[in-house]
């Protein structure tokens, strides 16, 4: 049975694909008519032959349940998601401004603090930070940058609008999944490839290293470079694999390294000690070093901070960085870019109310049947209040979170997310997507071609984390003018 356009009904939502009944948006055009011709069977078939490759591919994630690490197929939906050129041009410029702003303003709280000296940057919201490390102060790495490797959460509201969610700047994940996804739609849609210029994204494995290369504190033209893990029952040891043999790096563990008498770090080999230049650690600040943070982290290497302070090495993401990676200042991104860079944010934030200020917190506690409500420092989407789908035994629950704790939480509206196509029991339905593109920062600033869609796939619902039932897509870059 042939794909009707004129039945898809994406309710009133900005529908990444259709823009009206029955007719697909200029950058999308060739990939409607091409999902008309094959009809619901053949489609079917595809979902089918995508689902094979990803267990061959051996693309998984863990879900930590009931005290149980469960490894499962990584769940993607054939459709893709496609973006205008001409529009991604503009949030390329957007991000890489973001980014700039946010490690200017990581440099200064480490520093000379005169964002908070000047009252744009609460001293309150500094000193009740979980995510600042004091014993970093007067610390500068190269190039001042301390959060290298960046993954910001985009959505799309009902009337078109672009906006930043969330900023991740600690260990975001995600960017083998993104490289992934275009691997099996290349396998499931070879003929789409052939007939349209979709901008590539598998050079972000040498964009990462060409990154991680320029923070090496040795002018060698191969510096040793690793990536910390903390082992395989993480929720992202696959990714951890994928980008150390992508990019050519030793995939390791703490045990596998240790800080000498020179203040500099060695891996373990069986030729002897190594030096290792740059380390892309994918373990949080407070398991880094049981030196300077939890004496009984069994994950890091004792002394390495001590080592990366003196610069003989390079850790991305700089230790310290997750002070910019918190909802609540999130809220004050676009002052600190105002601050730094004497600019308009080019994307915006979503509207948002601060729980620490007594008139917000009253309008939060007032409508929390119409917002979303955010801890500072959870991630995945655990610890969240969607309050137009929660009961009302959930939202007294989270007024008195709030009442108690009240700089650990902010609320936004509840947005529209936009929708796109995707294959449900064989039909195509409209569900809501969120988009992170990865942002690298070192000696220049790298953005993606698009990034990871992901896709809610439970009807109606708008909670896109893979851990909580959602699943992800490929997404296309494409010129309008580029079908032929």
């Amino acid at each position: 049975m042939r794909i009707d356009w004129q039945k898809y009904d994406p309710d009133g939502n900005y529908d990444e694909l259709i823009s009206s009944p029955g007719y697909p948006r200029a950058a999308a055009r060739g990939l409607a008519g091409h999902l008309r011709s094959l009809g619901d069977q053949q489609l079917a078939r595809r979902q089918r032959m995508a689902d094979l490759a990803i267990q061959e591919m051996g693309i998984t994630f863990t879900v930590y349940s009931e005290g149980e690490n469960i490894d499962r197929a990584w769940p993607f939906d054939i459709i893709p998601r496609v973006i205008p050129a001409r529009e991604w041009q503009q949030v390329t410029e957007g991000l890489k401004q973001r980014v700039t702003a946010l490690n200017q303003l990581i440099d200064d709280l480490y520093n000379e603090q005169r964002i908070v000296k000047d009252k744009v940057f609460p001293r309150a919201l500094l000193k009740s930070s979980k995510n600042y490390l004091p014993q970093l102060q007067g610390s500068t790495p190269r190039y001042g940058v301390w959060a290298h490797i960046c993954g910001s959460d985009l959505v799309r509201d009902r009337d078109g609008t672009i906006y930043v969610l969330e900023d991740n700047l600690r260990v975001p994940s995600g960017v083998s999944y993104m490289i992934e996804n275009r691997s099996v739609t290349k396998r499931v849609f070879p003929e789409l490839f052939r007939k349209h210029e979709i901008e590539p994204v598998d050079d972000y494995p040498n964009q990462l290293f060409d990154m991680l290369a320029s923070l090496s504190p040795r002018p060698v033209e191969f510096p040793e470079i690793v990536v910390l893990t903390p082992g395989i029952y993480n929720s992202a040891y696959f990714e951890h694999s994928f980008l150390a043999q992508r990019i050519g790096a030793e995939l390791v563990e703490g045990s596998d390294l240790t800080v000498g008498d020179d203040d500099c770090v060695y891996m373990r080999t069986i030729h002897g000690p190594q030096r290792v230049d740059v380390i892309y650690r994918r373990i949080n600040d407070d398991f880094l070093d049981p030196e300077e943070f939890r004496p009984e982290s069994v994950l890091g290497v004792a002394g390495l901070i001590r080592a990366w302070r003196k610069g003989n090495v390079a850790l991305a993401n700089a230790p310290g960085a997750g002070v910019a990676d918190d909802k609540i200042v999130y809220t004050f991104v676009p002052e600190i870019i105002r601050y730094y860079l004497d600019q308009d944010p080019i994307i915006p934030n979503v509207p948002s109310y601060l729980c620490m200020d007594k008139q917000q917190r009253e309008h939060v506690l007032a409508n929390l049947d119409k917002l979303v409500v955010k801890p500072a420092n959870e991630s995945g989407g655990y610890g969240m209040l969607v309050g137009p789908h929660a009961s009302a035994a959930e939202r007294k629950k989270f007024a008195a979170l709030i009442r108690k704790s009240p700089r650990n939480y902010m609320a936004q509206p509840t947005l529209a997310l936009s929708t796109t196509p995707t294959l449900c029991d064989g039909k195509l339905e409209p569900r809501h997507v969120d988009l992170r593109p990865f942002i690298l920062q070192g000696e220049r600033t790298y953005v993606t071609a698009g990034g990871l869609t992901r896709v809610a796939l439970r009807k109606g619902s708008l909670v896109v984390n893979s851990s909580q039932g959602g699943g992800s897509k490929d997404t296309w870059i494409v010129d309008t003018g580029s079908a032929h």
